[in-house]
């Protein structure tokens, strides 16, 4: 149990001896009179007939015999604000000096399906691949350290007409491949392409397709086949999804996204016809113009609500049809509390429509399935981010670019020449990944490379930097012999301030939690940094005569940094040596 809630309980335990209900302890927006707040006198007053005030200044009478806190004062109709006593604070740090962890309110576990990333097989990672990539794997991040299990899967695009037209491509090319003979029976071969010819084997075979009709219909036929299990298609696919894979996971590697599941759409076509006579047998599915679909309207709605087709008239299945039947598979294999979706917040009426979907079918009686939509990053002309010719940047293209700047502008009197390269990725990881999280989830934003990069701003490299110079200071006072076991004393108002602040960390996860969103750990971390920054600037650390205070300064630093580094791996940033 953290501090925070410690404090709300035995705040509650006063209040309810006095016959009220619960409140809650909140932090205060008048710091002028006092730290915390509660606002909970004038509904007691509705509740209770009563005078507001004299309802808080009989909790403040009680409160005041607790010694938690050294003032305790009402302002206006009966708001009770407080001040935590120098004691308190001093406990709070050498309860979680040795464990950040003990600042975490642990919730009751949940096990939770992540289904984020979202690559396609056989195209390049674009920029529109960035934010689905960080938010999903922020916020497992954050479900695990908030006591949940997860499991999350990239969920990649390997159904779909690119894989058509790649293989068509594939045979034009290559005609003698053996999986192209009529007589062809299944037999293994090698593929006479790298993974970096897939990053061109589909633009232009797009291209061709989209000039060419009768070349498009043989793709969607080459998908067709496909989708029914044809042996010459699905082995070559096969193994140009193990290539492809490789390619995925290198980017997604140095993102820090980490999947436990790299399955596709395709994982879900054994899984597709006894689901199509399962609807069937509940009476679900229709017919409309050919195709097969299943009518999700409700009596409740207010706009148009299309239903979901689940084969097209031709016999192919649609991304609807994967992802119900991908439902219905991990209800089976997983049966998690629930499902979370990471993708753009475009994709909002798809999901709505497999939702339905799966909740008319009975799929998922007591899971709760979410659609955590995010923007877009946009170029300076608001729209989203394309290269100076105007195509879409890769992913490889947009790491790069900051890559480059980062590069450019490292010390090489800091750090060692044969460390240069991983320093500069981690850094320019840090400014692209702390970008992403500080607007709120669904907020398109605009990419700047010199104000991500920038090292004196709310930036990745700003946090980076600072987080350093803390381990520098412990590690100088290693190396110094100075022990720091307790903290023991507050000396000034700014280390007041920088344990106030984590004191308020498990309402800041809390928060981040319930909207799905790490905007609020972003603004939270950068504040801390701050303040401890303010602090070490007002205070020669090492240098102190008085023991007392260079001990409690010193473990205060320990935990500032522990905080720092847990909150930059729930952001899945990784912090150099030097820089």
């Amino acid at each position: 149990m953290s501090k925070y809630v410690y404090l709300e309980n035995e705040i509650n335990k006063v209040v309810k001896s006095l016959g009220y209900d619960g409140v809650t302890l909140s932090l205060s927006n008048r710091p002028d009179l006092g730290e915390f707040q509660i606002n909970d006198a004038m509904r007691f007053a509705k509740l209770y007939h009563k005078n507001p005030v004299e309802i808080a200044n009989s909790i403040k009478d009680e409160l005041d015999k607790t010694g938690m806190f050294k003032d305790i004062n009402i302002a206006g109709a009966g708001f009770i604000n407080l001040s935590l006593s120098d004691s308190v604070l001093i406990d709070f740090i050498n309860e979680t000096k040795d464990d950040v962890n003990n600042n975490i309110d642990k919730m009751e576990e949940k096990t939770i399906f992540l289904d984020y990333g979202g690559a396609n097989v056989a195209k390049a990672l674009h920029v529109g691949h960035l934010r689905p990539a960080n938010i999903g794997e922020g916020l497992k991040r954050l479900a695990k350290t908030l006591g949940n299990k997860t499991i999350s899967d990239v969920h990649l695009g390997d159904s779909g007409l690119q894989a058509g037209i790649v293989m068509l491509e594939m045979k034009s090319r290559f005609p003698d491949l053996p999986c192209f003979k009529e007589e062809y029976n299944g037999e293994d071969f090698d593929l006479p392409i790298v993974k970096e010819d897939l990053k061109e084997i589909y633009p232009t075979g797009s291209q061709k397709a989209h000039e060419d009709e009768a070349l498009m219909e043989e793709a969607r036929r080459i998908t067709f086949e496909l989708q029914r299990d044809n042996k010459c298609y699905n082995t070559l696919w096969n193994k140009i999804t193990e290539l492809s894979v490789t390619d995925i996971k290198e980017t997604y590697d140095l993102l820090n996204c980490e999947f436990d599941l790299y399955e596709g759409e395709r994982d879900s076509f054994k899984y597709i016809p006894d689901m199509l006579k399962d609807l069937e047998e509940k009476n679900l599915l229709t017919k409309s113009e050919g195709a097969t679909v299943i009518d999700i309207k409700e009596d409740t709605d207010t706009k148009e609500m299309p239903p979901v087709i689940l084969v097209k008239s031709d016999g192919a299945y649609l991304y609807a049809t994967t992802d119900l039947a991908t439902i219905k598979e991990r209800m089976e294999r997983f049966n998690p509390d629930e499902i979370w979706y990471v993708t753009d917040l475009r994709q909002s009426l798809h999901f709505e429509q497999v939702f339905r979907a799966a909740k008319k079918a009975g799929y998922v009686p007591n899971t709760e399935l979410r659609h955590l939509g995010n923007g877009t990053l946009n170029g300076p002309d608001g729209k989203p981010f394309k290269t100076r010719a105007g195509g879409v940047m890769s992913l490889e293209e947009l790491i790069k670019m900051i890559y480059d700047e980062c590069y450019s502008r490292i010390n090489d009197n800091i750090v060692e020449a044969s460390k240069k390269e991983d320093t500069a990725m981690k850094i320019a990881l840090a400014a692209l990944k702390y970008a992403d999280y500080l607007p709120y989830r669904e907020t398109d934003y605009i990419f700047d490379i010199n104000k991500f990069t920038d090292l004196d701003g709310k930036t990745g490299p700003y946090l980076l930097y600072s987080t350093i110079r803390i381990k520098s200071l412990l590690n100088k006072a290693k190396e110094e012999n100075i022990e720091y076991n307790k903290f023991i004393t507050l000396s000034n108002k700014t280390d007041r301030e920088v344990i106030l602040t984590l004191l308020s960390l498990p309402l800041v996860l809390k928060r981040s939690y319930e909207s799905k969103s790490l905007n609020e750990i972003a603004e939270y971390i950068y504040k801390l940094t701050s303040i401890y920054n303010k602090f070490y600037s007002e205070n020669r650390i090492l240098t102190e005569e008085n023991n007392e205070l260079k001990s409690s300064w010193l473990v205060l630093s320990k935990v500032v940094y522990d905080t720092n580094m847990m909150l930059l791996n729930i952001m899945g940033i990784n912090c150099p040596e030097k820089m």
